[in-house]
């Protein structure tokens, strides 16, 4: 086997050129698409009338790393709510922009609420949800004029649950009349990709900017989703939010997503990503904000937390004491980033290794900012520690967890202080 001079690809892809959309409350600005970072939302499941249960959430989200956060607003009590909502927000110093989600009727919440309306940094519309028959125009241009009137972005997401019936026949029908149908699964398709470029394109005759539009068209399967944005990428040039809907629970949900977004990410196509989990009972929403982190940080598209390389254990292995310093190192950091992140500017970078024996830990400790390989069945009851490739001192005892924290946060303080990056 023979390798050529040239350096091996990194098969970073190249994002997809889209117009940039703004999202904005007060002074907080988050740009979508264009040469923006990838965007992490997410969505609250209390009812958006209890104002405090819901602010509380959000709090959590925003905390977790979620840049947006949407809330229902199905109801009068609901509008009603959201300027509670932001307030109760502001005097938490949680400045994330809020986003409403509309179906039935958003026009006549939005009308009748203009507070609402003011409050929320975005809108979101599903134009399969906006009304039937000779309402749905006038319905889907009430919600797109006072979006215009407040200078509001909107996402039209179209979503195959809900999909316009009409605009489906209509499609049907002219499929019929090929000579060589497409099957039904591309029919589907083109009924969605339809969806959302016809009424972007409405809703630029009715008065919204071109550059306050994005579009999703969110389906439950990963092969169909990839196809539809592929497509879908091709024919615009709107932000486009990624998200497999209804992805499922648990390991399940989370496979899913990761497959799907994944491949559309690695060529480009993507400018906002949600991931739809269900919770467990009882289980922490903050989930999805992680796992849409953890996707785009491990692709190397963004960093959000330090990273925690850790072996999965073998026979040689046979302590917990990895698995459970590990865990205590990956949760220390992660609790410790809103904190972090704004007097350590970079940290979110720094990759510390968590290995349980003697064959790759050294090593894979020395490739880490920071690294400690701890003894496995039958080795020496010492723990090497690794600072930027150099061991710098050797652990033992009861106290291995405190002491190496304590060494993983003198390093950021001595690595990401301000002094030493102005420096």
């Amino acid at each position: 086997m023979t390798f050529s001079n040239e350096a091996i690809p990194s098969g970073s892809s190249i994002r997809r050129q889209s117009r940039r959309v703004l999202v904005q409350n007060g002074a907080r600005q988050v740009w979508v698409g264009g040469d923006a970072p990838i965007v992490i939302q997410s969505m609250t499941n209390t009812d958006t009338a209890d104002v405090i249960g819901t602010a509380i959430q959000v709090k959590e989200l925003a905390r977790a790393g979620s840049e947006m956060v949407r809330i229902t607003v199905n109801n009068a009590e609901a509008a009603a709510a959201v300027p509670l909502i932001r307030e109760q927000l502001d005097r938490m110093e949680v400045d994330v922009p809020l986003v409403g989600d509309f179906h039935y009727n958003g026009h006549t919440l939005l009308r009748d609420f203009p507070e609402c309306a003011r409050t929320l940094s975005k809108y979101r519309i599903n134009p399969g949800n906006v009304g039937q028959g000779a309402k749905r125009d006038s319905q889907f241009a009430q919600m797109i004029e006072i979006a215009a009137q407040y200078d509001k972005p909107v996402r039209i997401g179209v979503n195959w649950g809900s999909l316009d019936q009409s605009l489906l026949a209509r499609i049907m029908d002219e499929n019929a009349a090929r000579a060589l149908p497409w099957t039904a699964q591309a029919v589907m398709y083109e009924a969605l990709i339809t969806s959302a470029i016809e009424n972007a394109v409405r809703a630029e005759e009715i008065g919204l900017a071109r550059d306050k539009i994005i579009l999703s068209c969110k389906v439950s399967g990963v092969q169909d989703l990839i196809a539809v944005y592929r497509e879908l990428a091709r024919r615009c040039d709107y932000p486009l939010h990624l998200g497999l809907t209804e992805a499922g629970m648990g390991s399940k949900g989370i496979v899913a997503s990761t497959a799907a977004l994944s491949v559309l990410l690695q060529e480009g196509i993507g400018d906002t990503i949600r991931i739809s989990l269900t919770p467990e009972p009882g289980g922490d929403r903050t989930k999805e904000v992680i796992v849409g982190q953890e996707i785009l940080q491990t692709m190397g598209l963004r960093k959000f937390t330090p990273m925690v390389i850790a072996c999965p254990g073998c026979g040689r292995t046979t302590s917990t004491t990895f698995q459970e310093l590990a865990d205590n190192i990956q949760t220390y950091l992660r609790e410790s980033m809103p904190e972090w992140k704004k007097s350590y500017p970079g940290v979110e970078g720094m990759n510390v290794a968590v290995m349980g024996c003697i064959v790759n830990g050294p090593g894979e400790s020395k490739h880490a900012n920071i690294g400690i390989s701890l003894p496995g069945t039958g080795e020496s009851p010492a723990a090497p520690v690794f600072v930027d490739g150099q061991k710098v001192v050797t652990l033992r005892g009861e106290k291995i967890v405190e002491e190496f924290q304590a060494i993983v946060l003198e390093y950021v303080q001595r690595k990401y202080g301000r002094e030493t990056v102005q420096g």
